[in-house]
């Protein structure tokens, strides 16, 4: 085994020991953290001139860390929240580092006091039905490929599975008989079963038996046979969001996310009539509370609690009264 006085060491022990041994953390914050050291590592190799294998700890320091956020926020145009979930891969390697290498506990403390970037909750973005069935109806059907598309499209759409659940999915995950459904394991290493509607049933079956023929396990593989990743979904997507906007002009003023068409699942459930409760265990929320965003951003909900409120006309007139002083200090505020 690989010393842990060098930084290869150090990495290797944090995913092998404490993620997966200790922590016993799910296959999607493995995944997660994997890809956040693997754009860390390339970041280093070109600022640094130095191949992975070869750095130290002491490289790896809080300025090149801020750097290296930087530069994802930058090159990738990453978000605010998904530059803190990077961050928060790297905090969690230099809290292990603190107990493994407490020689570098001042450099270790400088790379954990490196600040989450705050951010505004702006509204949830969805789609409406016109603009789901322009983009179901976006792949062509003569191709293999678009083929696995249509079926990939409609899963996305009618289960809100996340894109790691949905990219991860196998064929023996699906059930298409009585009770057809779609299984999978989410965060916290939680499984759960999204029922299908008919229609979504028809495109899988038909997919499912493209994937017997081909002998293959992935639901929804890539053209050599693996697994999608996250940016090949991100790039079938937008691929057909372009083909639809053609038809749904309206598509053009939306940026459609693999996420987009999980919060289009959540917000066809609410708008249904569907519970709070419920509408958690579909998405595979912690917390019920983590469902109130679709709350806000229901715009015809609101208008419908709007028109059950009493008009306020014909009530009493009131004189005007001043703010108390200190009051008023406290509302110029």
């Amino acid at each position: 085994m690989k010393s842990k006085t060098n930084f290869p060491g150090l990495l290797e022990g944090f995913f092998t020991e404490r993620l997966m041994q200790q922590k016993q953390a799910s296959a999607h914050t493995i995944a997660s953290y994997r890809d956040t050291f693997r754009y860390l590592l390339r970041f280093t190799e070109k600022r640094l001139h130095k191949p992975p294998s070869r750095l130290t700890l002491e490289e790896i320091d809080a300025p090149l860390i801020a750097s290296f956020l930087k530069d994802l926020e930058k090159s990738r145009s990453i978000s605010p929240r998904t530059r803190n979930l990077r961050l928060t891969a790297i905090r969690s390697f230099f809290r292990y580092a603190a107990f493994e290498a407490p020689a570098h506990s001042h450099q270790i403390q400088r790379v954990l006091a490196i600040p989450s970037q705050r951010f505004n909750r702006t509204l949830i973005h969805f789609l409406s039905r016109e603009e789901v069935d322009a983009l179901l109806a976006a792949p062509e059907h003569d191709t293999w490929s678009g083929r696995r598309d249509q079926a990939l499209l409609m899963v996305a759409v009618q289960t809100g599975l996340r894109l790691s659940e949905l990219s991860g999915l196998k064929r023996g995950d699906v059930v298409i008989g009585t009770g057809a459904h779609v299984r999978c394991r989410g965060k916290g290493r939680k499984d759960r079963c999204t029922p299908l509607t008919k229609q979504t049933r028809v495109v899988l079956k038909n997919w499912l038996k493209e994937l017997e023929k081909a002998n293959a396990e992935i639901l929804f593989p890539n053209a050599r046979g693996g697994h999608l990743s996250g940016d090949g979904v991100r790039y079938i997507l937008s691929k057909h969001i372009a083909t639809a906007s053609k038809t749904c002009p309206s598509l053009l003023t939306k940026k459609v996310t693999p996420h987009v068409l999980r919060h289009t699942m959540a917000m066809e459930l609410l708008q249904a009539g569907v519970d709070r409760a419920v509408i958690a265990l579909w998405l595979g929320h912690e917390s019920v509370e983590t469902t109130q965003i679709y709350l806000h951003a229901n715009l015809a909900l609101k208008e419908s609690i709007l028109a059950k409120c009493k008009s306020s006309r014909g009530g009493k007139p009131c004189h005007y009264k001043p703010d108390d002083k200190l009051m008023a200090f406290l509302k110029s505020l």
